[in-house]
């Protein structure tokens, strides 16, 4: 009798600890997808609104038994705000513990080429819990800025392409924390001596740099073209960098720069003002900074593109800067006659 009894109470024992495992230890994702994230935004951080996101958005399989084993582990009182990776497989108990260890999701900030303040605020924006207002907020902040020896010029000159890896959360403050870590690493002592050589400031260096990465995509010329600009630039003569002005208009869609162009009225006109723009007009990578900062003596004052379109012809004099030019204009011209009769044609068809 006494053996039954016991058997029975094992049994029931054994068949609760296999149930509480399977319902708390086991996979409860009812979702198809590899991963959903749970985003908890700052100042949100309320284990009851959690809670029912977890429930609206299908995040678990049962919420009841999520919010019995949450209230026993004290997530309530221990839950912070981030992105969190709940992967299909989990457990409830896997869900818990990563949101009460505050384990966030690292988030990967990749730049590359980004040309105006805009849009990097934009690609932020897209990546973290702060807007894009916020961060256009922190870069036009003189004061801020002011700190770490930029302003709202010339705080793009912090900007390397990369991956930076931060946490959802993070603030503007935060973000360009990292990013100034990066602009100091950049600058070894030897690339500091090498903007010196050619009388340039680290900014100066970069904002050249990002004026030829917008010139030309040939890894080979870059170093030559930044011979011409810093010819020029140390005669007195005006840039005259087409780049510059696309970036006065902010229309990066020009092909051809046109005399009506020129008349924009914008520091960064470099056909209008005399020097350099106030800061970069893109971030450059740094191939093209150290062919900047290793550019050879030349005494090229002038190049334009190749008939052909597959390289720059560097010249001395405005003469013969002229003539290649020419040169240079009547095979656009030929080439948007072509194009212009084949589409003719073709709607003639």
């Amino acid at each position: 009798m006494w053996k039954k009894l016991i058997l029975i109470v094992l049994i029931i024992l054994l068949a609760g600890a296999a149930f509480i495992g399977w319902r708390f230890f086991m996979g409860n994702t009812p979702f198809a997808e590899k991963h959903k994230y749970l985003y908890i935004r700052t100042g949100h951080a309320n284990y009851d609104e959690v809670l029912q996101t977890i429930k609206d958005s299908n995040f678990v399989r049962n919420p009841g038994s999520f919010d019995f084993l949450a209230r026993r582990m004290d997530l309530p009182e221990m839950i912070r705000p981030g992105k969190y990776e709940i992967s299909k497989g989990m457990s409830l108990s896997d869900i818990v513990r990563m949101l009460r260890n505050g384990r966030q999701v690292p988030v990967n900030l990749v730049i590359t080429k980004v040309r105006t303040k805009e849009d990097l605020a934009a690609l932020i924006g897209r990546k973290f819990e702060c807007d894009s207002a916020s961060v256009m907020a922190y870069m036009s902040n003189e004061d801020t800025l002011k700190a770490y020896g930029f302003d709202a010029n010339t705080i793009m000159a912090t900007v390397y392409p990369n991956t930076y890896t931060y946490f959802w959360n993070n603030t503007p403050p935060g973000i360009f924390k990292k990013l100034f870590a990066e602009y100091k690493k950049v600058w070894t002592p030897e690339r500091q001596q090498q903007a010196k050589d050619h009388g340039l400031t680290t900014v100066q260096a970069y904002t050249l740099a990002s004026i030829i990465e917008e010139e030309t995509q040939n890894n080979r010329e870059k170093d030559t073209m930044a011979s011409v600009y810093l010819n020029r630039y140390r005669s007195g003569m005006m840039l005259q960098a087409d780049p510059t002005v696309k970036f006065a208009l902010r229309d990066f869609t020009i092909k051809r720069i046109y005399e009506k162009h020129l008349q924009v009225e914008s520091p960064y006109n470099t056909y209008r003002n005399k020097g350099l723009p106030p800061g970069p007009i893109c971030t450059p990578s740094l191939t093209t900074l150290d062919k900047v900062l290793q550019s050879p003596t030349t005494k090229y004052l002038y190049f334009v593109v190749s008939p052909d379109l597959t390289k720059h012809i560097f010249t001395e004099n405005y003469k013969d800067h002229m003539a290649y030019a020419r040169e240079f204009h009547k095979s656009m011209d030929e080439r948007a006659a072509k194009k212009k009769a084949a589409e003719d044609s073709s709607a003639a068809n």
